[in-house]
């Protein structure tokens, strides 16, 4: 395994005039019918195009958590691969986590950037902590726990001030993400960066399927 130092991936300027949508919402996306991401999510359909995300967040950023070599065994012989995770996000409460694999490093990760990218959610953020009122969309607005294999986390809701306090690679996505201030737990096996990445995600993800959240009451 080895870490991949260059975290921001140099920005590709993306170009309207030359995609050819090929799926409904992409149509409705270039026709400006569609202006936010959460438009899509209310009407349950999948992101099936890359573009649509270029469309809507111009400014998305990119970091690259890992690049690992990868081995898959054949009736002949191994064919060794890498591995890329990246984590995309706006700052805002969007963020997606993605991976892919090729027999050279730019691919892999290009690939691992299109899938993160198809897997955007939408996070709420809130002041769930019992410790702050200043009623200001700084944390979380509740515990959420997520799980990937033997790498667990748990992120609670802090007070304003404190930051994120959490390990690494969990650090990037909530950062990533736009979450000021968090706690969290984490057990298992956090040294496999894509596990403890995954389960951060899948924590956040469960705070973008709440209803109704303004009205929960949180108590921790």
């Amino acid at each position: 395994m080895r870490r991949y130092d260059r975290r921001d991936r140099e920005k590709v300027k993306f170009n309207p005039e030359s995609w050819t949508p090929r799926t409904k919402i992409g149509e409705m996306v270039k026709a400006g019918q569609i202006v936010g991401i959460e438009q899509i999510f209310e009407g349950g359909k999948p992101i099936k195009e890359v573009e649509i995300i270029d469309m809507l967040f111009p400014d998305l950023e990119t970091k690259v958590l890992e690049v690992a070599s990868v081995q898959r065994m054949t009736k002949n012989s191994r064919k060794p691969k890498y591995r890329a995770t990246v984590v995309v996000g706006d700052g805002k409460g969007h963020v997606g986590l993605g991976s892919g694999k090729d027999v050279e490093v730019k691919p892999a990760i290009d690939s691992a950037i299109k899938d993160a990218k198809k897997n955007m959610i939408s996070v709420s953020f809130g002041c769930g902590s019992w410790e702050c009122s200043c009623g200001t969309q700084h944390s979380l607005p509740l515990k959420v726990k997520g799980k990937c294999g033997s790498a667990e986390i748990e992120l609670k809701p802090a007070p304003r001030g404190v930051g994120v306090v959490a390990g690494e690679v969990a650090k990037q996505v909530l950062e990533v993400t736009g979450i000021q201030d968090v706690w969290s737990f984490s057990r298992g096996r956090t040294r496999d960066i894509y596990n403890i990445a995954l389960a951060t995600y899948i924590a956040l993800k469960r705070v973008s399927k709440l209803k109704n959240i303004d009205k929960l009451k949180i108590t921790n």
